[in-house]
């Protein structure tokens, strides 16, 4: 008291309270390319071009977080992107191309090439380590107190999760406020030196995966972190530091407070990084709440129960795995209608059971899995759509005579429908031959393709038969038979035999080959489900 008399009336200002400990600042190391052995070759030219451009206007700009981590292991990144001294209205104006976007981080979206090629980098700034205690606390979420939030650039909610995050610093903070050491790293390409204040080149070599800072707090922030967690040690195959395992299950509760879609997009992240299997060990392994994933939920309680329905969402996953280390694209709607087939399958069945003709049963068991298992996020009409439709084809796979099989391989969305059908006859649930039936049918010209109908049809009428193919058939010499499914047209009773025709009115396509689009794909995640 007497210390701060004497401190007014010499006119000297009060000392600033002190600030609570936070994550460290760390101290800035350049590593050079004989040391962190970057591959150049494996760099993205665009990523490059947007550095070169920040760096010629004369702002400070690297490569970041994941994509340097995944360089420093060998791997060829899936996403560039940039972090900058630059504010996000000075990163747009330099490019032609560019667009903010974000309410909670501020970024912006640099955009190269047009259509399904087109690549997007994301360009963030450095942003500012702050004292959560000083942030505007809120009593609602992103829904609830939207007006609440508007103009404020740093807020949280009540568990002390954060809202907004949009006031800049220096990089060495910006390192600080990043999640781990191992995503705390800056690649400038240009020099090809390495920026590492938190020991991160040290724990990739080591493979351990530690939080920067206090665990218990960082999960506080952002209860992502936790899910983030499991995916990179999943992915990466790196080990938790002591301090970061113990303070996942004390705080999983924390993301029942995330927005849905999010968390939708980072089981999505869980399943497509090619590691899916491991990422599932990972979730049993540290028993996330029930209801977090309601998707996962299910194919962990089939995992425990064994059976069909086990043994074909495993090979769903192993394929998408195959695909992605293959360098192949994976859909999210094909895998996802994977891991719901069976729920689908089994109130399906239920409902049939009870009087529903077949079609309008599928359809209504489909609306019953979409509201239990995926709920209300953005981005569900087009993911559903695409789910609805891998599903709503398999009844007529069974049906091979009459028009349907050429409306069937002309259809966009065949080969996902073929994929998905292979799959299932791959994990015992319908016999293999439905699916090379498809598959002949799929690749064989016009006279091909009228003869295995006529005789589907025959065999349809005088009752169960073995649906042999024509001599001239693609697979196999003579052709190979195909046994009819008799339970899967059982099932579609509601399809009457078409009468017979002498010869189908049908234009014969330019070079009398295979139907355009009919080659199948072989694996669970087609270029056409994309």
């Amino acid at each position: 008291m007497i210390k701060k008399l004497i401190g007014k009336l010499l006119g000297k200002s009060p000392a600033p309270p002190p600030v609570p400990a936070g994550p460290p600042l760390g101290q800035r190391r350049d590593i050079p390319a004989a040391e962190h052995g970057i591959d150049p070759k494996l760099l993205d030219d665009n990523a490059v071009r947007v550095v070169r451009t920040l760096k010629e206007a004369g702002h400070e700009a690297y490569i970041v977080g994941g994509a340097v981590r995944d360089l420093l292991v060998g791997l060829r990144p899936k996403d560039f992107d940039v972090a900058t001294d630059a504010t996000p209205e000075q990163v747009k104006a330099l490019f032609r191309r560019a667009f903010i976007i974000g309410r909670r981080f501020r970024l912006v979206h640099v955009i190269f090439g047009r259509g399904r090629e087109h690549e997007v980098i994301e360009v963030s700034t450095f942003r500012a380590l702050l004292d959560p205690a000083a942030a505007d606390a809120v009593a609602g979420n992103e829904k609830t107190s939207k007006a609440e939030l508007s103009g404020k650039s740093h807020a949280v909610d009540a568990t002390g999760r954060v809202l907004r995050d949009n006031v800049w610093g220096p990089q060495i903070e910006d390192a600080a406020r990043r999640d781990f050491t191992i995503n705390a790293m800056y690649y400038d390409p240009l020099t090809q030196t390495v920026v590492d204040y938190h020991g991160g080149l040290a724990d990739v070599r080591a493979k351990v995966l530690r939080l920067i800072g206090d665990p218990p707090t960082r999960f506080r922030e952002d209860p992502v972190r936790i899910v983030r967690t499991v995916r990179f040690a999943a992915k990466l195959g790196f080990g938790l530091d002591p301090a970061t395992r113990q303070a996942i299950a004390p705080h999983a509760a924390l993301l029942a407070n995330v927005p849905i879609s999010r968390l939708f997009d980072e089981m999505v992240k869980l399943l497509q990084t090619g590691h899916a299997q491991a990422s599932l060990t990972q979730l049993r392994e540290h028993r996330l709440p029930h209801g977090v994933f309601p998707i996962l939920d299910l194919v962990l309680a089939q995992a425990e129960a064994g059976g069909q329905g086990d043994r074909f969402v495993q090979l769903a996953l192993a394929d998408t795995d195959r695909r992605v280390a293959a360098g192949k694209p994976v859909a999210p709607s094909f895998l996802l209608a994977c891991l719901l087939w069976h729920e689908v399958q089994g109130r399906w069945t239920s409902l049939k059971a009870g009087g529903e003709p077949p079609m309008p049963a599928l359809q209504q068991a489909i609306d019953a899995v979409f509201d239990a298992r995926i709920g209300d996020i953005s981005g569900r009409g087009k993911l559903a759509a695409d789910m609805r439709e891998i599903w709503m084809m398999q009844p007529r796979f069974e049906r091979r005579f009459g028009n349907g099989p050429y409306s069937l391989v002309d259809s966009p969305r065949y080969r996902a429908g073929y994929d998905f059908l292979k799959l299932r006859g791959d994990a015992g649930e319908i016999g293999t031959d439905l699916a090379e039936w498809w598959e002949d049918f799929a690749l064989g010209g016009d006279d091909d393709r009228e003869a295995m109908i006529a005789a589907a049809r025959e065999a349809h009428q005088r009752g169960p038969r073995r649906v042999q193919g024509p001599k001239s058939a693609v697979r196999g010499e003579g052709g190979a038979p195909a046994p009819r499914d008799d339970s899967a047209e059982a099932e579609d009773n509601d399809a009457p035999a078409a009468p017979a025709r002498k010869r189908r009115r049908r234009r014969r396509k330019p070079g009398g080959g295979a139907g355009e689009g009919s080659a199948p794909a072989t694996g669970g995640g087609p270029e056409g489900a994309a």
